[in-house]
């Protein structure tokens, strides 16, 4: 059975429309917690999925027909959802939470709103990859990258460090999506990894380049391939994705990867958590179970060209090796702080 689409509502509070930086839409039902009477035998549950509707619905459908289990969805910005789940707490519909990145999974896992994982889901994705505790899984993993005119620039000409790009050299003409969870969580990292003032500085000078503001990484992506303007700062599966469909060969836009170690060149994740009132919801653990399974893994690798997570799986062709961009220095355990992000971005007018 297909998933019912449930859009994020009219509104939030004022302290959930500050955390994800971005209004709320409509909804037109409300979401009811897994279980219901009206659900088949082989059960249902609520999923709340910070991840756009057209890069995960096909794999929901794919598991619901291969299980029986009904899924619905909620979709909306993983930062505005993680801000929501901290609002409803225990009294959340949700049973299970996908989140684009892993500052929002940190920050519902510092709250305790998650129940732990058995075993042998939570250690099927190596360390460093997911959560320390059990509380969410890392299921994909996907680079931070700049997308350029490759009509007006060769990559040798870019700069290799994420300073280089708020020096002057791009005033006007780059894209940036500061209310998409993945900008925050790279901003996060900019913190962890250089300090509090060296990330405001930073953001203080793109403020000053008079960036063009987009709301995610497909439109980025879509205005630099039709030369609308010189660069962005998106993951790189968009660009491979769009290339699958056109072809390389069409592509205007193309990728550099950042220095390894650099703020702009981390790798992060995507990853789910139960929510600790579904900890019995056996349909809840089967879907997460198959975001981590070879079926599930295999889906990410041909379907969104994202890095697979579980050992043995192979990459999508045309990706440097995941260890070469790695950050060793950086836990991702440690990007749990958004509010912080978000706050410093609606300080320097950014949000």
């Amino acid at each position: 059975m297909r998933a019912n689409r449930i859009l994020a509502p009219a509104a939030l509070t004022a302290a959930i429309a500050l955390m994800a930086g971005c209004a709320a839409g409509t909804p037109d039902t409300e979401p009811t917690a897994g279980g219901d009477a009206t659900a088949d035998s082989a059960g249902s549950f609520t999923l709340y999925s910070g991840r756009d509707e057209d890069l995960v619905q096909p794999l929901i459908d794919q598991f619901e027909d291969e299980t029986g289990i009904e899924v619905e969805v909620r979709y909306g910005n993983t930062a505005e959802l993680g801000a929501l789940l901290l609002e409803e707490g225990e009294a959340t519909p949700a049973d299970v939470f996908l989140s684009q990145d892993a500052g929002a999974l940190g920050a519902l896992s510092a709250a305790e709103l998650f129940t732990t994982l058995p075993d042998d889901i939570a250690g099927t994705v190596p360390a460093g990859f997911t959560s320390t505790d059990g509380s969410w899984v890392g299921v994909t993993g996907r680079a931070r990258v700049v997308v350029y005119d490759g009509e007006q620039y060769t990559e040798d000409e870019l700069p290799d460090t994420i300073e280089g790009y708020v020096d002057g050299s791009f005033d006007g003409t780059l894209a940036i999506a500061p209310t998409n969870a993945s900008f925050q969580s790279a901003i996060t990292a900019h913190r962890v990894l250089l300090g509090e003032d060296a990330a405001e500085k930073w953001l203080t000078d793109l403020q000053a380049t008079d960036p063009e503001i987009f709301e995610g990484n497909t439109p980025i992506l879509t205005a630099v391939n039709d030369g609308a303007t010189d660069a962005g700062l998106i993951n790189h599966y968009y660009w491979f994705r769009l290339a699958s469909e056109v072809g390389v060969d069409n592509m205007r836009a193309q990728l550099k990867y950042l220095e390894a170690g650099d703020p702009g060149s981390i790798v992060n994740v995507t990853g789910a958590g139960i929510m600790a009132g579904s900890a019995d919801n056996e349909a809840a653990l089967a879907f997460v179970e198959y975001l981590v399974s070879e079926a599930g893994q295999t889906y990410f690798v041909e379907q969104t060209f994202e890095y697979p997570l579980v050992p043995g799986i192979d990459a999508p062709e045309g990706l440097p090796s995941l260890e070469s961009l790695v950050n060793p220095e950086l836990d991702l355990s440690d990007l749990d702080d958004l509010s912080t992000t978000q706050e410093l971005l609606a300080r320097v007018g950014l949000i």
